[in-house]
């Protein structure tokens, strides 16, 4: 699983070495509980998840393939500037009347 963690086929991080402190499951076996075949596969299924920005930059994408359209962030800073926009106005309001 560490491979494949390192080469970006899992769903939180791009194709790069990821030095750990301590390996995969390290702690488990130190207390003499390695983990079974059953909890290995669950991690394997749960960190190779297909979902997420970090996949499309691991599958070679550009910032901007993987986070979507530009627009969409546009419209985001142009709502919350009306929004700061808004409630300056009605403290300022507040503070007149």
């Amino acid at each position: 699983m560490r491979h494949q963690i390192d080469s970006g086929q899992t769903g939180d991080k791009v194709a790069f070495p990821d030095p750990a402190a301590a390996p995969l499951g390290a702690d488990d076996e130190a207390a003499g509980a390695a983990p079974s075949a059953a909890q290995i596969a669950e991690a394997r299924r749960l960190e190779t998840r297909q979902t997420g920005e970090a996949v499309g930059l691991a599958r070679g994408a550009s910032m901007r393939e993987s986070t979507g359209p530009a627009s969409r962030s546009r419209l985001a800073f142009m709502l919350m500037g009306a929004g700061v926009a808004l409630v300056s106005l009605a403290a300022l309001a507040l503070l007149i009347g």
